[in-house]
């Protein structure tokens, strides 16, 4: 396996095991309520108006004394509230409502790109990016920086880009959002660079926005005996055009697709 594998999923471990209650907690409070989902209402001190119910295809429950209330679409603190509202409503002083989501209906979610099993996931109840990221086998090794998920809201697509190394790197777990029923989730490739001339290894190598010249280098072996480490080129499209920087420094961060020339020293 390589390094870079293990690392990422020493990560995902790490969060997993350490965030996994605070995960759950959040995930639940964020989940949307949707048809075919068992619901448990409690009011508290009257257990006489406990219910559990299962939300109809038009998003609906039945409940007593307030009888049709529509929770489709609602996060579970929302319909708390809805329902709590309602008793307050000419029948119960201060209601204090509790819901639990017995049964979770079937959702599903596609996750595409730089992951070790791509495809079609069903959701079991609460899911979080980075959970689904696991059940799709952890990200691959030439995964690049973001996740882009696609969601349908109110007819209309919306576009979340999610900062991955500041999710996984960083620990920044407001990036670990809520997925969806009907998300496509999409983690980017890392970018590539190409370096020839006097290195032990010329060839292409994964290269993020971070990447410096010197670690390419790194990758690709390092200088061979024949190197003329001083004189290191670069060619690199911008606006269509080649643009070329020579005599760059080891220190340099490159871009995606530039080519690395590194000449031979005659000297």
């Amino acid at each position: 396996m390589h390094k870079n594998t293990i690392i990422h999923w020493l990560y995902f471990s790490t969060f997993l095991l350490a965030f996994c209650c605070t995960i759950s907690l959040s995930s639940a409070s964020d989940y949307t309520i949707g048809s075919g989902d068992v619901l448990t209402i409690s009011v508290y001190d009257h257990p006489e108006l406990k219910s559990t119910v299962r939300v109809s295809n038009n998003g609906n429950i039945n409940f007593p004394l307030i009888g049709e209330v529509h929770v489709g679409e609602l996060t579970i603190p929302g319909a708390s509230a809805k329902i709590k509202a309602l008793l307050a409503d000419g029948y119960i002083i201060r209601p204090q409502v509790t819901i639990f989501i017995d049964q979770f209906k079937s959702q599903k979610a596609i996750i595409l790109g730089q992951v070790v099993q791509p495809g079609l996931i069903e959701l079991q109840g609460p899911t979080s990016l980075l959970a689904l990221i696991s059940q799709a086998g952890g990200i691959r090794e030439d995964a690049g920086e973001t996740a882009t998920i696609k969601r349908m809201v109110k007819g209309q697509q919306k576009i979340i880009t999610i900062d991955l190394k500041a999710l996984l790197e960083q620990g920044d777990t407001t990036k670990n959002i809520q997925i969806q029923g009907g998300d496509t989730v999409s983690i980017s490739k890392q970018g590539t660079c190409y370096i020839t001339g006097e290195v032990n290894q010329p060839n292409a190598y994964p290269c993020g926005n971070k990447t410096t010249l010197l670690k390419l280098i790194s990758r690709a072996g390092g200088f061979n005996g024949k190197a003329s480490k001083s004189s290191i080129k670069i060619i690199r499209i911008i606006d269509g055009k080649k643009k070329i920087f020579n005599n760059v420094e080891l220190n340099v961060q490159l871009q995606a697709d530039d080519i690395i020339i590194v000449p031979e020293s005659f000297f």
